[in-house]
């Protein structure tokens, strides 16, 4: 069989390119540009660059882009009030909190502050709440990009057994909710497996729809899947390597392994990652477009 790899950067291009013509169109009939707002604490280097690519993004949208970088002595009250001051601005439609953010500064309590209407990650539990009930509403943006790459790849969900390993609040809980929801993209059979589990791969062996996000490096092999099964592979996952870097960046899933006997595959780096970004995008401009 031969394995169909599917274009995460490519799709994500489009996407995007679909979000400048409406944020062009917004702007010209309503004179509202989309406004992102991004803090920034500490100076964790993985942090800088996913800001940076946010930035780069916004810009590329012409979106009206704020960045607040503060040292990680910040108090949780300095954080909070920030955040006041954004929910309560009219130029700003999108606000993100990069984590993590220093110990001493409650999670919880700042996402808890911030206006549902305006957090373009999709986390408040009121966002979380309107995407469990099936209402329209700002939803996280990797399981959001997860659906479009479905849907855009031509894989059919309806009736589909989809199999989610991994429970996070951010990617394996809300990607199932949004694909056995009843609407176009969906209507899946879904089954979420996690730790708990026995034998983990009696579940991945039935899966036509396998979506993988664990955070372990090539733990989802060859025989591990049904021949003919769709592969999302959600990891990032870095590991020694012999070249010029040292490393290399994989997924869960051994790429090579599955290769020929999977009928569709996301290849990390290039797969999910783009498209995270590209929803962030579509939910600041759905947020503006309101």
């Amino acid at each position: 069989m031969m394995t169909k790899i599917i274009d995460g950067k490519q799709i994500a291009e489009k996407i995007k390119e679909e979000v400048r013509e409406k944020t062009a169109k917004l702007y010209k009939e309503k004179g509202i540009k989309p406004g992102l707002a991004i803090l920034l604490v500490g100076n964790d280097p993985a942090s800088e660059s996913y800001v940076r690519s946010k930035e780069r993004n916004s810009e590329n949208m012409d979106f009206h882009f704020i960045m607040e970088r503060r040292d990680s002595e910040i108090s949780e009250e300095e954080v909070l009030n920030l955040i006041d001051s954004w929910n309560n601005d009219d130029d700003i439609h999108g606000i993100l909190i990069q984590l993590p953010l220093p110990k001493h500064i409650d999670e919880n309590k700042v996402l808890m502050k911030l206006d549902p209407e305006k957090d373009v990650d999709g986390f408040h539990p009121i966002n979380i709440g309107r995407l469990v009930i099936g209402l329209d509403g700002l939803v996280p943006c990797t399981p959001a990009g997860i659906v479009e790459l479905l849907k855009r790849s031509d894989i059919e969900t309806k009736g589909k057994h989809v199999v989610v390993l991994g429970r996070s609040n951010i990617v394996g809980k809300p990607v199932a909710n949004l694909l056995y929801q009843k609407k176009e993209g969906a209507n899946a059979i879904v089954t979420i497996c996690h730790s708990a589990a026995d034998d983990v791969f009696q579940y991945t062996r039935q899966a036509d729809i396998l979506i993988v996000a664990i955070g372990s490096a090539n733990f989802i092999k060859e025989e591990h899947i049904k021949e003919g099964c769709t592969i999302i592979d959600v990891g990032i996952n870095r590991i020694d390597a012999d070249n010029e870097k040292g490393y290399e960046i994989v997924g869960d899933v051994d790429f090579n392994s599955v290769i020929g006997k999977a009928y569709a595959i996301t290849p990390v780096p290039g797969g999910v990652g783009p498209m995270t970004i590209a929803m962030l995008m579509n939910n600041t401009y759905k947020s503006a477009a309101k």
